[in-house]
């Protein structure tokens, strides 16, 4: 097997995403390249290459560097080779005993979330959020839940202008303002929530999964009618529970 001094560039470029996703946010090249000892030109070259196939963000304005979308689908990938749902799924199956609503995991997946693990409540509704399925990220309490333990850079780079706002039903923030206004709720109260702008007439609680060192790794949510007589703050309290539950398990 080839050592690291055979092929550098990769070494180097691994080593570069790697420092990025351990930071609590963007950060400058010459922080890079301090930290890495790596020279300065090194890291501007392989910074450009990182951007243009989207693994890294430039926020110019910032002078900074952050984790790009494409190192996001990575790690929806490794979500969906098992490992995070196999964890999962018991932990959601004691969320929905409790709570008697439907609950969901989901990781995200660029601007979306993709769902890995659902588990349906008795006699509730059919939801939107099959395994396999993407939806909106900003629109949903999952999405909303790890959005708001990024850092805000990260979510300038994720949501510049309106463009980047699909939209469902008529509802949800729809510019950059608004999502931060409604992150800066879900971060206040230590869980997010959406209101009809997946489903008309449902309602979500999310709450974040972190990581080891700290990023949203995933999130879970439960689900219940808007006219059901459903305790919110009691559901919340579960879905901070199994969340919490969820990142010990992953060493979080």
């Amino acid at each position: 097997m080839p050592d690291k001094t055979q092929v550098p560039a990769a070494d180097q470029t691994l080593r570069i995403l790697t420092y990025l996703a351990s930071q609590r946010g963007p950060v400058p090249a010459r922080t890079i390249a301090t930290a890495l000892d790596l020279p300065r030109s090194t890291v501007y070259h392989l910074l450009a290459t990182l951007q243009e196939h989207a693994f890294v963000v430039h926020l110019p304005e910032a002078r900074r560097w952050g984790v790009g979308i494409a190192a996001f689908e990575l790690a929806g990938g490794y979500a969906r080779q098992e490992p995070l749902a196999r964890l999962g799924r018991p932990v959601l199956a004691d969320l929905v005993d409790r709570a008697h609503e439907s609950a969901h995991l989901a990781v995200m997946h660029g601007r979306d979330v993709l769902y890995i693990v659902e588990e349906r409540a008795s006699r509730r509704p059919a939801l939107v959020t099959d395994v396999g399925v993407r939806l909106p990220a900003h629109l949903t309490a999952t999405g909303r839940a790890m959005l708001a333990a990024l850092p805000r850079e990260q979510v300038r780079a994720l949501y510049p202008d309106a463009g980047a706002f699909a939209d469902r039903t008529g509802r949800g923030p729809q510019r950059p303002g608004e999502l931060r206004d409604v992150l800066r709720d879900a971060r206040s109260r230590g869980y997010a929530t959406e209101d009809g702008e997946v489903t008309l007439g449902l309602r979500s609680i999310g709450a974040v999964v972190r990581d080891h060192a700290g990023w949203p790794a995933a999130a879970i949510a439960v689900t219940f009618t808007a006219d059901s007589d459903a305790d919110a703050e009691a559901l919340s309290a579960l879905v901070i529970h199994a969340a919490t539950t969820l990142a010990r398990r992953l060493g979080g």
